[in-house]
């Protein structure tokens, strides 16, 4: 199977100054959701955080909801490109299953820290169907590596969908759940599907 390529392109060249405006915006509300949460965040907050007039803001985001999603794109391009060239285990150099293990957790926790983000971002379907669409095929490309055999997408697709940030908010949030738990919950669910045929033991009823 090829290598599995990065969700989002490269942006269209930008002048320096209009370049230079974008990263500001986007270093000023990353500090803006650190400080005092997503919720509190505005167009004015941002606009005054950044020395910029609000017409800019809107300018650059149409909207509050354009923002957000702005926040999570950018959040989940450093992410893949730590997934694709960053250090190990996460990145390329470990052993596939440590790669696997270490990407479960950190998708976990990335979604969990940015699940009010993804929600504010209003209409996330289109981050949502090509984040999930990147994680599926990093798994596949993973389990493959680690010579599983059957259906190789079904299989990521089962082994992903713990991962995503509505299954998470149920059991932390609702039930309540240790992060610990879930992650050792997900290590022994890839270890189940990447054993070889007849080696765990099955009681057949």
């Amino acid at each position: 199977m090829s290598k599995p390529l990065p969700l989002l392109t490269s942006p269209p060249t930008e002048r320096r100054d209009a370049a230079r405006n974008r990263e500001a915006l986007m270093t000023a509300a990353a500090a803006l959701v650190e400080e005092i949460g997503v919720r509190g965040v505005t167009m004015d907050a941002l606009a005054c955080r950044a020395g910029v007039g609000k017409g800019t803001v809107f300018r650059r985001f149409g909207s509050r909801e354009g923002l957000m999603g702005a926040l999570l794109n950018h959040s989940e391009t450093e992410w893949q490109a730590a997934v694709m060239a960053g250090p190990p285990p996460l990145g390329p150099g470990a052993p596939p299953m440590e790669r696997l293990l270490a990407f479960g957790e950190s998708r976990m926790l990335l979604n969990l820290r940015h699940a009010e983000l993804i929600e504010a971002a209003g209409n996330p379907g289109a981050r949502s169907v090509g984040a999930l669409s990147f994680t599926t095929m990093h798994v596949r490309y993973l389990l493959d590596q680690l010579g599983v055999e059957g259906d190789l997408a079904y299989l990521a697709t089962a082994l992903v969908a713990p991962l995503e940030s509505i299954v998470l908010r149920e059991q932390v949030d609702r039930a309540h759940l240790p992060m610990g738990r879930l992650v050792a919950g997900w290590s022994d669910l890839v270890r189940r599907v990447t054993a070889p045929a007849g080696s765990l033991d099955v009681v057949a009823h």
